[in-house]
């Protein structure tokens, strides 16, 4: 073997240790940043109550189904074009058994006990606000 061809052989070993290296850099990068980004996704911002009446109820979606809800909290809105619109609530909420209790409820007065995140997936609901109890009122 020539010394051309060696030193050929060697810049090519080199390259591709580097390449390899570089590459598992940004694929460890990746999933640093992914994992951050879910865990921050699972971040609480607030979490608090609303009552009012139950609108309605959802399970919608084209990909990913999801259970959607409006509540209707009362009064009235002024738009900035001098109209009026009602002051409703738009929420989610991950379970099935929230849901079908938020069925029976539907056009009642209701308590719903929510949390609200920081970041939302698509796969999650539409809303950053998910309810996770609900109570009739009296």
């Amino acid at each position: 073997m020539s010394e051309f061809q060696q030193v050929v052989k060697e810049g090519t070993q080199t390259l591709w240790k580097k390449l390899k290296r570089g590459f598992l850099l940004l694929l460890l990068v990746g999933a640093v940043g992914l994992g951050g980004y879910i865990w921050v996704c699972g971040w609480t911002y607030s979490e608090g109550t609303r009552a009012g009446q139950l609108v309605k109820v959802s399970y919608k979606g084209v990909v990913f189904k999801t259970f959607e809800g409006q509540l209707n909290l009362g009064g009235l809105q002024s738009t900035p074009q001098g109209g009026v619109i009602g002051n409703t609530w738009d929420f989610s909420t991950a379970k099935r058994a929230i849901f079908d209790e938020l069925s029976k409820m539907e056009g009642k007065q209701v308590k719903l006990y929510y949390r609200q995140r920081y970041k939302v997936f698509t796969w999650q609901g539409d809303t950053p606000y998910f309810v996770y109890r609900v109570e009739p009122v009296q």
